[in-house]
């Protein structure tokens, strides 16, 4: 039986100690409802996204996007992974709260220097900080995405065509992910920048420090990425003023909740004339 939050600290198995913990399990899978290419609707399994802020000894570590499955054991197993903790008797409880996104664990003693050894890791970890996801979130009520903007169906089908035939790291390696920025018209899409990384995440990143270098305006560019639909990436696609989202993989529920939010067209599980429309339906022109 999982542990009890009330619980006290116990062992398990004779020697064995386990810390005070949480049952807070989120459900893996949500349904949405999407359109596929023939304009037919129907429900579809997404995964589950959550922020989930770390907090040891009332002390702010970083926010963790998670599908929520194992929260307790994602706390743990990162501040184990961080070098953080050192041995688990040193954790006396973990208690997540979904009403406020928090896990919070206390330490038997505190941990030395905690500032000073997460101050990197914070900066550089997923969303980064509670304080900061909560910025970006609060930031996306100020993008405006052009309302007239428009995608065909045509257009849709050229640019998977073309992402297909594009040379790519992946189909030498593997290990990479891709994304494109492509500019449409009613009946055709062309690749502008195609780039690829370890993380899909530096790869949109490297596609928005070009266009701002280049002076690109993302109105009327369709943002392509073989990674899945997550809510940083819609939230880093809004922040470039791109309507319009597609990936060969799939989505999460935040990432569609932020999408509905912000107005992006988002269109997944796309290869090549198979897709799902999830968001956006009104810019989206299907061929009669």
């Amino acid at each position: 039986m999982p542990e009890s939050p009330t619980r006290r600290a116990s062992s398990t198995a004779p020697g064995r100690y386990r810390p005070v913990l949480s049952d807070a399990a989120r459900p893996s899978t949500y349904e949405v409802e999407a359109t596929d290419e023939h304009g037919t609707s129907r429900a579809v399994a997404i995964a589950g996204e959550h922020p989930l802020t770390l907090y040891v000894d009332k002390a702010e570590i970083l926010t963790i996007m998670t599908l929520g499955a194992a929260p307790e054991a994602l706390a743990i197993g990162y501040l184990r992974n961080q070098r953080l903790v050192e041995r688990l008797e040193d954790i006396v409880s973990v208690q997540v709260d979904w009403e406020t996104n928090a896990v919070a664990v206390v330490t038997r003693g505190g941990l030395p220097d905690l500032a000073a050894r997460t101050a990197k890791r914070t900066a550089t970890t997923g969303c980064g900080q509670g304080t900061v996801f909560g910025d970006l979130m609060e930031d996306l009520d100020r993008v405006r995405l052009p309302a007239g903007a428009t995608l065909t169906h045509a257009a849709l089908t050229a640019l998977l065509d073309r992402v297909r035939l594009h040379e790519t790291i992946y189909k030498q390696a593997g290990a990479v992910h891709g994304c494109a920025l492509a500019a449409q018209d009613a009946t055709s899409a062309d690749i502008l920048m195609f780039v690829e990384d370890v993380g899909r995440h530096n790869a949109v990143d490297a596609i928005a420090g070009r266009m701002w270098l280049d002076g690109l305006d993302g109105a009327d560019k369709v943002f392509y990425t073989t990674g899945r639909l997550t809510s940083e990436m819609v939230i880093k696609c809004a922040q470039m003023g791109i309507p319009f989202l597609v990936s060969r993989s799939g989505l999460t529920q935040m990432g569609h909740d932020i999408a509905r939010k912000v107005g992006i067209t988002m269109i997944g599980r796309a290869t090549n004339r198979h897709f799902l429309l999830f968001t956006g339906a009104e810019r989206f022109l299907r061929e009669a």
